[in-house]
């Protein structure tokens, strides 16, 4: 072996070689040696290296690595055990015919080319090494595998031999046993390289995900060469596609169980019996044996050791052991790993489907629109509504607010984007109204919309003024926003607290709030109550309530002073916010006082009450 070089593989299907009875078919073998040869060394010298030096050793030496697949089904569809002496004898009489057929293909060249451009420096070692072969392959004993198979392997080396002293080699490498871990699969083949079958039913991982299901299909054949009939060869085939073994086949003979014998599960060949066979064919290999031998999950330290130590009293070049369950994900599984995927598949069932995907409703392209005018502490603007085709909200536009150019106007179109967007995907409008109302920053103040009489900055008054507009009574009534609806329900409960059961009047009248006029405490369509109406109207219900039966009029009771809140409750119930006066005379009010409830007014950078003296921070 030569390092910092390289060898073109090639593999060869046993199967394509088996005639009907079993026996192989030399000279159709022969010739596709001769032909694959000389193929793989047509290559070697156009081919491109990864390095100089390998491109140079390759070039030098020209190593090719001819081989075959598909010997496990080859022995199995002639009934023949592959941990058995006659399928040993098999295996190494057409690795023998191989080899053999490959260096004397590879004499021919160096007759007609040259031989390789290290051969005279390693002329001695190299012929050495034929007459090695040939000696070995004169060795094998006779009466277990094919006698055509054999007599055409000694034929080859002794003609391998003669053409090699005389002319010499075009390759000093011409023959390897690779995995076939792919190819194999484009070949057709049901077992790779020098293996035997993996399992009977087996799932190969995919590099992209998935598997694919691989089932032998040797199986037929070999039952047929057995002597099984055609009802029980289906019975039994019908077993192995449930079962994915066949140990329990019914009409299936003990003693033929062997010729089923795989690499894992119930029915697994013995790693001595994997090592048995690589030392069968390793003295007509060239190069060495790339093959797994497969030792259960409960193999020890010792028994690798051993395993090791045999392979080198048999003369195996090179051994791989894999030990079953050490890597977590292996290219091959049984049913058994099939059992662990199903679990796997049916936990994914049970849990709960995963969330869906946010969906964006995007806005008609022609749609109903409100347009609404505010004005907070002296700034205006305009909030723009658009509406779906059911009336509910999926865009706002701010428009007008600040200079074009200022970070407030591009602060607030970002923001009005930002919750179009949320509408359009679904999030719910309460949501994004509770989250964003009574924020607090410049600019704040006084508003001209008596639904939403003082705003603590931008973002609080159009959230409000979209619960005013989208929003069901109770949210608005919950947020504060006094839209007639909600001064509705207050006057009626203002007029429950004082005791007046007649509740508000649709129709005019004394009740406690009228929509078409009359001495109620409030009106719409009439007089605006004054500071204290609700109060002042007290005295008169009370006294209608307390009318005898026969209309003549009962003593007068005079009614208790209604409490504050009762008072300052009314006044926030008028159309006009009660500070008006204070926003005519020019003053800059800011918010409420936390100690008195009266208006503050802004100082510097603060905000002072002119009826306590608090401030909010800098006097």
């Amino acid at each position: 072996h030569v390092d910092d070089s390289a060898c073109n593989l090639a593999s060869i299907n046993l199967m394509k070689f088996r005639r009907t009875d079993g026996t192989v078919d030399v000279e159709t073998f022969e010739h596709t040696v001769d032909t694959m040869l000389l193929a793989q060394e047509i290559i070697v010298g156009p081919s491109s290296y990864p390095t100089e030096e390998i491109g140079r050793n390759a070039r030098d030496f020209r190593q090719l690595g001819l081989g075959y697949a598909n010997l496990g089904a080859l022995l199995m569809s002639n009934g023949v055990p592959y941990d058995s002496d006659e399928g040993r004898a098999l295996a190494a009489e057409i690795t023998a015919l191989m080899t053999g057929r490959a260096y004397r293909r590879s004499a021919e060249v160096a007759a007609a080319i040259a031989p390789y451009a290290r051969y005279v420096e390693n002329r001695e070692p190299h012929n050495l090494v034929m007459r090695k072969h040939r000696d070995a392959a004169h060795a094998i004993p006779e009466g277990f595998g094919d006698g055509e198979v054999l007599a055409a392997a000694r034929r080859v080396w002794d003609e391998a031999v003669e053409l090699g002293e005389a002319h010499g080699y075009r390759n000093a490498q011409a023959t390897v046993l690779a995995p076939t871990g792919t190819i194999s699969f484009l070949m057709d083949c049901d077992t790779t390289g020098v293996e035997p079958d993996f399992s009977l039913v087996k799932f190969k991982e995919l590099v992209g995900g998935g598997h694919m299901t691989i089932v032998n299909r040797t199986v037929p054949l070999a039952l047929e060469t057995l002597g099984y009939s055609e009802e029980q060869r289906v019975q039994i085939e019908a077993h192995i596609d449930e079962h994915g073994t066949i140990v329990g086949a019914p009409a299936l003979k003990a003693e033929d169980l062997p010729v089923f014998d795989v690499a894992v599960g119930e029915r697994a060949i013995s790693h001595m019996g994997h090592i048995r066979m690589m030392g069968a064919v390793q003295p007509f290999i060239s190069g060495a044996i790339s093959k797994t031998v497969n030792m259960p999950q409960e193999t020890t330290v010792e028994d690798i050791a051993d395993a090791y130590l045999q392979a080198w009293h048999l003369g195996v070049k090179a051994l791989a052991i894999y030990r079953d369950g050490s890597k977590t994900a292996q290219a091959l599984r049984t049913d058994a790993g099939q059992d662990k995927d199903a679990a796997a598949e049916a936990a994914v069932e049970l849990a709960p489907p995963p969330e869906p995907k946010p969906f964006r409703r995007r806005m008609p392209r022609e749609r109903q629109s409100i347009t609404h005018k505010f004005s907070i502490g002296g700034h205006e603007g305009y909030i723009t509504a658009g509406m779906y085709e059911d009336g509910t909200i999926g865009e706002i536009f701010l428009t007008d607010i600040g200079k074009e150019g200022s970070t407030l106007r591009g602060m607030m179109n970002s923001f009005a984007t930002a919750i179009s967007i949320s509408l359009q995907y679904g999030v719910p409008l309460e949501t994004l109204v509770r989250k964003f109302c009574y924020m607090r920053f410049d600019p704040e103040g006084i508003t001209n919309n008596p639904e939403i009489p003082f705003a603590k900055s931008m973002p609080d008054y159009i959230m409000r003024w979209l619960a005013s507009r989208f929003l069901d009574v109770d949210t608005q009534e919950e947020l504060g926003i006094l839209t007639p609806e909600v001064r509705s329900r207050k006057m009626a409960q203002e007029a429950l607290m004082r005791g007046d059961t007649a509740g508000p009047s649709n129709g005019g009248g004394n009740g406690g709030a009228s929509n078409g006029g009359g001495n109620g405490g409030a009106s719409n369509g009439g007089n605006r109550a004054a500071s204290g109406g609700a109060a002042k109207a007290s005295p008169a219900r009370t006294s209608q309530a307390k009318s005898a039966p026969g209309g003549s009029p009962p003593e007068h009771v005079p009614a208790p002073s209604a409490p504050a809140t009762t008072r300052a409750a009314a006044e926030a119930f008028t159309d006009e916010p009660p500070v008006l006066p204070a926003k005519l005379q020019g003053l800059d009010l800011g918010p409420a006082c936390g100690q008195c409830g009266g208006m503050m007014q802004r100082t510097g950078s603060c905000y002072t009450c002119s009826s306590c003296g608090n401030n909010t921070g800098c006097g």
